[in-house]
């Protein structure tokens, strides 16, 4: 018997039809890809699904019965479980409590921690119940999520790009875990960008654009470039290639310690790079191992030795972030809404922002209006930015478009230095090849680039040097040409020392 039939599925939002009578099928054990580009509908309609948002129209059954779920309780009830993007953990709590916090009866803790680690074990995700998460790295952090899920026997596990934070290894870990799972009946809906990974783990796809199921398919007979084409409904376009001839230094950084403010970050420990004219520097390692240190160093939000930061000559470490924007050392940090963007201001005021100084938006104190929104309208239309205007709230957007709004926003100032954090993480495949492909456009007019990103092959693309940080120290940055994947997860892992000394060689 089927696991899950959708039929009819619809739900609009005020000048948004987001899912339009999406219909498709899960059966017992499969694996199935939910694919789309930022906006396309998926997450609204797994939101229906998990009982977080309710459809207008349609209807769903499970196991042959209805199913409509007015919240999540009922949804894990019914066999039905998710693994979000971002995880929902108490870095201040054990393992074992914030599992607790996620259940309706939850057992005895000393029941609640044996089942845990049998559990755990089982799956090959073990897990210590006793250890505080904010000690676990991100993978171990998405273990405890997927274990929470586990401890209520799903029948249908939703996940929601379940591999962005993790390394080549994790990543190898969870499809064997997955797999598993699918053996014994599991069904899991699989949400994910990575378009190899779609071809390697999952049976079956289906395709939303612009809220309605465009395709079914099944992943092992499509390359990436056809699944992508299937998103975009047309031709995905190709990077373009490009000769790497660096000038002169730009920007460098030396013996760069910075203790972090957060019990739980990671300290800097003489963090030391160059990066020249028309270089990308790229910077992979998992989340929370110093990038979020790293960037606020080289934002000026962190004030440092003066002489640990030289961009163009001028030592900088202390100077605020006005002042090195003004120099030409420009940043796009990783969270888009709330740091990269004002949630509630249009995008013609998140222009302003960052553009003030280098696109002189302003004079004797008041805005320019005028130049503001000549400027945003700049960067919706060169970096195809999916918006009704400049007029348009930067929270209304999707994360793509969004993100190709932020990253627009720096590029087209023209920096001296940039730095991305990153840079497509969440993005679908066209975005995340404009953006990529804005980025080497810039380092070939002559700009530094530095792009800190969990994402290799992404790193593996766009880089021309490459360095790993690992517990708050940089491994020596050496060509990208070259390098597998396999070291650089082993890299990633904190297996610096090796490193160092085949670089040395």
């Amino acid at each position: 018997m089927t696991l899950l039939t959708i039929e009819g599925l619809t739900k609009a939002y005020p000048g948004v039809l987001a899912n339009d009578h999406v219909s498709f099928t899960i059966e017992p054990g499969e694996i199935h890809a939910l694919l789309g580009e930022n906006g396309a509908g998926k997450s609204t309609l797994v939101k229906m699904i998990y009982g977080l948002v309710r459809p207008d129209s349609g209807r769903m059954a499970l196991h042959g019965h209805p199913f409509a779920p007015h919240k999540p309780g009922e949804a894990r009830a019914a066999g039905v479980s998710m693994v979000f993007q971002h995880f929902s953990l108490f870095e201040a709590l054990t393992v074992a409590e914030n599992i607790t916090l996620g259940m309706e009866n939850a057992p005895p803790r000393a029941e609640l921690s044996a089942r845990i680690r049998d559990v755990s074990q089982e799956y090959g995700l073990p897990l210590d119940p006793d250890r505080l998460v904010g000690d676990l790295s991100v993978g171990e952090r998405q273990r405890v999520e997927i274990v929470r899920c586990l401890l209520q026997n799903p029948r249908l596990l939703i996940m929601d790009e379940p591999t962005s934070v993790l390394t080549p290894q994790e990543v190898d870990t969870l499809f064997q875990t997955l797999r598993k799972l699918s053996a014994e009946g599991v069904a899991i809906l699989y949400i994910s960008h990575k378009l190899d990974e779609i071809r390697t783990l999952c049976q079956r796809a289906t395709v939303l654009r612009g809220g309605k199921v465009v395709a079914e398919c099944t992943p092992a007979d499509e390359t990436a470039r056809s699944l992508a084409e299937m998103m975009i409904g047309g031709e995905l376009a190709m990077p373009k290639a490009r000769s790497f001839s660096p000038g002169e230094p730009i920007l460098r950084v030396m013996e760069l310690s910075l203790p972090s403010q957060t019990p739980f970050g990671t300290d800097l420990d003489r963090i030391t790079f160059q990066v020249r004219a028309g270089e990308i520097l790229g910077i992979g390692g998992v989340a929370g191992n110093g990038q979020d240190e790293l960037m606020a160093a080289l934002t000026g939000e962190r004030a440092v030795a003066e002489e640990m930061i030289v961009l163009s000559g001028r030592h900088i470490g202390r100077t605020g972030p006005d002042r090195r924007r003004i120099l030409g050392l420009l940043t796009a940090p990783e969270q888009r809404l709330g740091h990269a963007a004002a949630p509630a201001m249009s995008l013609t005021e998140n222009a302003f922002l960052t553009g003030r100084s280098r696109q002189k938006l302003d004079s004797l104190g008041f805005v320019n209006r005028e130049s503001t929104r000549s400027f945003a309208r700049a960067i919706i239309e060169r970096f195809d930015v999916r918006t009704p205007g400049a007029a348009t709230p930067a929270q209304a957007l999707s994360g793509g478009n969004l993100q190709k709004y932020v990253i627009g926003r720096e590029v087209l100032q023209k920096p001296a230095a940039l730095v991305v954090n990153q840079p497509t993480w969440g993005v679908d495949a066209a975005a995340a090849a404009a953006i990529r492909q804005s980025i080497r456009d810039l380092a070939a007019q002559g700009s530094a680039v530095v792009v800190i990103s969990q994402d290799l092959d992404e790193l593996m693309e766009i880089s021309d040097t490459f360095a790993v940080l690992a517990g708050g120290a940089l491994s020596v940055p050496q060509p990208a040409a070259g390098l597998s994947v396999e070291k650089i997860g082993l890299m990633m892992g904190g297996n610096l020392a090796e490193e160092a000394d085949h670089a040395e060689a």
